[in-house]
């Protein structure tokens, strides 16, 4: 027998063994590989347009309250939205207390009409909700997210989300 075919039945007898480390080491790479966000989550503006009575809710689970979160709003808008601003009014529940509301401007536009977010049809753009913040309980938590302008179906706006990570 040759060397070269005694070393190709001595790899043969080793693979099986390393198979099932390679699958144990694949297996802990991918189960380490989760999301770096508490909560990342958009939902689609019927039809592009938006009616000023629909509210798009976000709810997500704080189990540290002690750690600081940012929270970031995400907007994604097409060249059809008419304005260069976006009024929206937030309404925060909270798992104790009393519900907390908002009202915010996201510029969404410079003053020369060109989008702040990213893309080349389909504009996403990140507002920052809150930075650092430190919930006051562990819980369920629902964020209520209603358009403020006076127009009654706001057109142009194709997605909205919500982002809660851990600061950074």
């Amino acid at each position: 027998m040759t060397s070269r075919k005694r070393i190709g039945m001595q790899m043969r007898k080793c693979l099986p063994g390393h198979k099932a480390g390679v699958a144990l080491l694949l297996a802990l790479f991918f189960a380490s590989c989760g999301s770096p966000f508490v909560y990342d989550q958009y939902q689609v503006i019927e039809g592009t347009s938006w009616d000023k009575e629909k509210i798009y809710y976000f709810t997500f689970d704080i189990e540290d309250p002690s750690v600081p979160y940012e929270i970031t709003l995400e907007i994604r808008n097409n060249n059809f939205y008419p304005y260069q601003n976006l009024w929206l009014f937030i309404g925060e529940e909270r798992p104790i207390g009393p519900m907390v509301r908002d009202t915010i401007e996201c510029l969404l536009a410079d003053e020369f009409g060109k989008w702040k977010g990213k893309g080349i049809t389909l504009f996403e753009f990140s507002y920052p909700l809150r930075k650092k913040y430190v919930f006051p309980h562990s819980g369920r938590y629902t964020l209520g997210i209603q358009q403020g302008m006076r127009d009654q179906r706001l057109p142009g706006i194709e997605e909205i989300g919500v982002r809660v990570e851990v600061a950074k």
